[in-house]
C-alpha cells in the first residue's frame, strides 16, 4: 500500500509544476503549488509546503534539493534555489515586502515591491529561518535556526542570528576543537557519494 499511495502522490504533485525533472519524490499528502514553478531532477518536498508565485513571476528550484516540512516559498519575481541546497522544517523565503516609507496609508493598501531571492548551491538554511526580498545565500554558505537574513552571505560562510550575523568561515580560520572534530569524523565516517543520477 505504501508504494501505491508513493505513486500515486507523485503523479498528482506532479502536475501541479510548470517543468519538473526526472525522479522527484513529494512524501507528504498537502502541496499548495501556484503559478509558475519549476524542479530540476531528484528534488524532494515534504507534507504542508507551500510554492506561491505571482502573475509573471517565478521560484526556480535545482536538482537534488530538500524543501522539508511547512516551507513556504513566496515570489513576486524570482526565487531561485540552486542545486543541492536544502531548506530545513518552517523556513519562509519572499522576495518582497509592503511599501512602509513615504506614506502613512494602510499597509494594506500600499503596493509591494520584490527583489529577486538566490540560494546557492549546496547551501543550508536552518529551520525556522527567513530569508527577506533581495538576498543572496552563497555556495556552500549555512544558515543558522531562526535567522532572519537581511544582508547577502558569502560562499561557505555561517551566518545566523536576527538579523543574522557572521560566525565565520566553514573552511577558513575553524577553532583548533571544530578542525579537529571535522578530521575525526570525516577520517570515521568519509564523505558519502550520491548514488543518484546527476
Amino acid at each position: 500500500m505504501k508504494a501505491i499511495t508513493r505513486q500515486w502522490r507523485n503523479f498528482v504533485h506532479s502536475r501541479k509544476f510548470a517543468k519538473i525533472g526526472k525522479g522527484c519524490r513529494f512524501l507528504g499528502r498537502d502541496l499548495t503549488v501556484e503559478g509558475h514553478v519549476e524542479l530540476g531532477d531528484f528534488v524532494r518536498v515534504r507534507d504542508d509546503v507551500k510554492l506561491r508565485a505571482s502573475e509573471g513571476a517565478k521560484i526556480v528550484i535545482g536538482s537534488r534539493c530538500l524543501i522539508s516540512w511547512n516551507v513556504i516559498i513566496e515570489a513576486g519575481e524570482l526565487i531561485e534555489v540552486h542545486d543541492m541546497a536544502g531548506l530545513a522544517e518552517y523556513v519562509r523565503v519572499r522576495d518582497g515586502t509592503h511599501l512602509i516609507y513615504g506614506t502613512d496609508a494602510n499597509w494594506r493598501y500600499v503596493p509591494n515591491y520584490y527583489t529577486p531571492v538566490i540560494i546557492g548551491e549546496g547551501a543550508w538554511v536552518g529551520s525556522g529561518a527567513y530569508v527577506s526580498k533581495g538576498v543572496k545565500v552563497g555556495k556552500g554558505a549555512v544558515i543558522g535556526v531562526g535567522s532572519m537574513v537581511t544582508k547577502d552571505v558569502p560562499d561557505f560562510e555561517v551566518w545566523a542570528g536576527s538579523p543574522a550575523r557572521f560566525l565565520r568561515h566553514r573552511l577558513h580560520d575553524l577553532p583548533e576543537e571544530l578542525q579537529k572534530l571535522s578530521e575525526e569524523l570525516i577520517s570515521k565516517y568519509g564523505i558519502k557519494q550520491d548514488r543518484r543520477e546527476f
